[in-house]
């Protein structure tokens, strides 16, 4: 009897617990860092490259979450950006709406759902905040998934989730436009990306599907919490995807 209870208990240890296998974040506020761009607008390439140096940073996953939107309306210049959707130049439309942002433009960041246009002279300045939001929790289940938000107490209940599967090591030789010539690369690009709705804080659902995923050399998954009615994200975790 001893040794079969020794075994069940190496067992139990042996097994990653949900919280492991998932992502969870700090009670403070992470970055969500949103990087607007397109592979027709020559002025983004620097800022790609600099994106994807947020790979060697320290805090990345931890309080840094970039993500890149690849958006649709410098298409016409010659050039279809593969990763760009209607859905993500509509998400840079609705900052403009609701008058967080002055203009839509690339290369365009938004860092916690506030526009930073200075980034090119703070590039290595990301804006942190030492706010106390609360927890989130992500658990990718195969397909699927389960999240949870537990707010601190002078957080307002959120009822939105955010899911984006993030492509890495994407290339792009470019044979028109404005970027002719050139071979692209990205890092944090969104793949895919989907919302949720929730009155209880907690989330479950079908991962997004990863669009143009062929050649990626990793994937990543990621969430943020919002309200309905703002763009911006209360709270975001996320991690490398296997």
């Amino acid at each position: 009897m001893m040794i079969r209870t020794l075994m069940l208990v190496s067992l139990l240890i042996a097994q990653p617990t949900l919280a492991q296998e998932g992502f969870r974040s700090a009670a403070e506020r992470a970055t969500l860092l949103e990087l607007y761009t397109s592979e027709g607008c020559s002025s983004c390439p620097p800022a790609d490259r600099w994106f994807s140096g947020m790979l060697d940073h320290p805090d990345l996953w931890q309080r840094l979450i970039p993500v890149a939107f690849h958006v649709d309306y410098w298409n016409y210049l010659g050039w279809e950006d593969r990763f760009a959707t209607a859905e993500f130049a509509e998400r840079q439309r609705d900052y403009r709406r609701q008058r967080i942002t002055s203009a839509v433009y690339t290369p365009g960041v938004m860092a916690a759902g506030q526009e930073w246009r200075s980034w090119r002279r703070h590039s290595k300045q990301i804006p942190f905040s030492d706010e106390r939001v609360g927890v989130l929790e992500f658990i990718p289940e195969g397909e699927g998934f389960s999240a949870r938000f537990a707010p601190e107490e002078n957080v307002s209940d959120t009822d939105t989730l955010h899911v984006a599967i993030l492509g890495f090591g994407l290339t792009t030789p470019v044979r028109a436009g404005e970027n002719k010539g050139r071979e692209l690369r990205h890092d944090f690009v969104v793949l895919g990306h989907d919302s949720f709705s929730s009155q209880n804080n907690q989330w479950r659902g079908q991962l997004p599907a990863a669009r143009e995923s062929e050649g990626a050399e990793k994937l990543a998954v990621v969430a943020w919490v919002s309200d309905s009615n703002q763009l911006g994200p209360v709270q975001a975790a996320g991690g490398w995807w296997r």
